[in-house]
């Protein structure tokens, strides 16, 4: 009898002698994927319930609220820390470093009027101004240099400024001890500390200001840049509130849901508060820039103008023509004085007209005519000098009465006046951008959180009729 043959169950092989066993599969990725799978597939069942889908749209409205609370308060915060800064210390700065300029060039210009009177004959106070002057520049140095960076470009003119500085007093003294005893070497180391100031001092001077200038430009850029994320997630939640209601509406007739009206309330509150707010703060720190930082400009232009061309006057008589442009053929201090005329002109013209008002176009107006008063002296006193008066065209110069120094006097306090007129415009406008964004971060946090309660207790109300 045959019998079918046996088939034996086959089995996995075990790990016999000297075999390792199989590694368990990695289950971790399975589970998370598996968990993520399972979380989709509740949301998805709980989204096909009523009470799901309210759930749901509750927290959307409530992290849109929110969301929209945090942002704005966190950009509009920059923006007022922004406006806060060109208030406060850009502007200021930027003005230091303007006055820094003024004082090392209207010392120079009193160093030289005090070198041409002599020294028995040094009035009191053109030594006192030059002193002052100094003082003034030191004193200012300091303030910039505890607010830069010393490896920014501010930081590293202040360093230039406070270093060659002592070297400039130092040879002012020494013109001066040698103009004591009728030495002309005097005349030499006068002409060598006004080369200093013109090739060292000033330019760096002017470097500083234009890095103040170029930080306040940047302060009042991003104070006036729109705050896009607030905006896009205000129209963003206003319009996800609308959309509940109305879909509240249409599912129950009820017209109203104070919860989520409240909402609707306070989102809007605050989407204008910050349109209403941030253009106000705009509008007034383009005016600030417009009608005060540019006329600021221009004026002090024109004032670092005049004194140069004062200094320059004075030195066409201490070198008594000894010192030629580069060509050979005429006065170097006497072109240098024509060509800041010219320039100082050319600002006055332009500081009126952006002058918007009489009190500013006034000093203006009276430092204009003042101009034209010094060139008809100075003409008088070229005249004379070539004539070979030179004690004559002296008195011409630095006289208390007739000279042109007192028309020069005339044309730096009309140019002070109309640089104060133009600071107190500068600075109204821009604390009136400060203060329209004021409040608004803070306005904004409260708001939005109030307006995320609201929207869930609306939700919550439509949730408790399914209980």
């Amino acid at each position: 009898m045959t019998h079918p043959p046996q088939v034996r169950p086959a089995h996995p092989p075990g790990p016999g002698p000297g075999r390792a066993p199989a590694p368990a599969p990695d289950s971790a990725p399975v589970s998370a994927r598996g968990a993520l799978l399972a979380a989709g597939s509740r949301l998805r069942a709980t989204a096909t319930t009523e009470p799901g889908r309210l759930r749901i749209i509750g927290a959307v409205l409530a992290a849109l609220v929110v969301a929209f609370g945090a942002v704005t308060a966190l950009e509009v915060s920059d923006r007022a820390a922004s406006a806060d800064d060109v208030v406060s210390r850009s502007q200021p700065l930027s003005a230091d470093a303007a006055s820094v300029y003024r004082s090392l060039a209207d010392a120079d210009t009193a160093a030289s009027s005090g070198f041409l009177a002599g020294p028995a004959e040094e009035p009191a106070e053109v030594r006192e101004r030059y002193e002052r002057d100094i003082a003034l520049a030191s004193r200012l140095l300091v303030k910039a240099a505890t607010a830069a960076d010393g490896s920014s470009e501010s930081g590293r003119q202040i360093a230039t400024l406070n270093q060659e500085l002592p070297v400039y007093t130092g040879r002012i003294e020494t013109a001066r001890a040698y103009n004591r005893q009728n030495l002309p070497l005097g005349g030499a180391h006068l002409r060598f500390a006004n080369e200093q100031m013109t090739k060292v001092l000033l330019p760096a001077a002017q470097k500083l200001y234009d890095a103040e200038s170029a930080r306040l430009q940047q302060d009042e850029e991003e104070a006036r840049f729109w705050p896009l994320a607030s905006l896009t997630i205000g129209l963003a939640a206003l319009g996800t509130l609308l959309w509940a209601q109305r879909c509240t509406y249409l599912r129950t007739h009820r017209v109203f849901n104070p919860g989520l009206l409240a909402a609707t309330a306070a989102t809007t509150a605050v989407l204008l508060w910050l349109a209403v707010g941030h253009t106000l703060a705009r509008s007034s720190l383009a005016e600030a820039r417009q009608e005060g930082q540019h006329s600021l400009d221009v004026l002090n232009d024109a004032r670092i103008s005049s004194l140069k061309a004062r200094a320059n006057e004075n030195l066409v008589l201490v070198a008594r023509g000894a010192v030629l442009t580069d060509d050979g053929k005429s006065d170097k201090y006497e072109t240098e004085y024509t060509a800041g005329m010219v320039d100082l002109g050319k600002g006055l013209d332009r500081a009126g007209r952006l002058a918007d008002d009489d009190a500013g176009r006034a000093p203006v107006a009276s430092a204009a005519d003042a101009v034209g008063e010094w060139r008809t002296r100075h003409r008088d006193v070229s005249t004379t000098d070539r004539a070979g008066d030179y004690e004559g065209a002296l008195k011409k110069v630095i006289g208390a009465k007739g000279s042109t120094g007192e028309t020069f006097d005339r044309v730096d306090e009309a140019l002070e006046k109309a640089l104060a007129h133009e600071q107190g415009e500068f600075t109204r406008a821009a604390r009136d951008g400060r203060d329209a964004l004021g409040g608004l971060p803070a306005g904004a946090a409260v708001l939005g959180v109030l307006g995320a309660a609201g929207a869930v207790v609306g939700v919550n109300r439509r949730l408790s009729e399914y209980r």
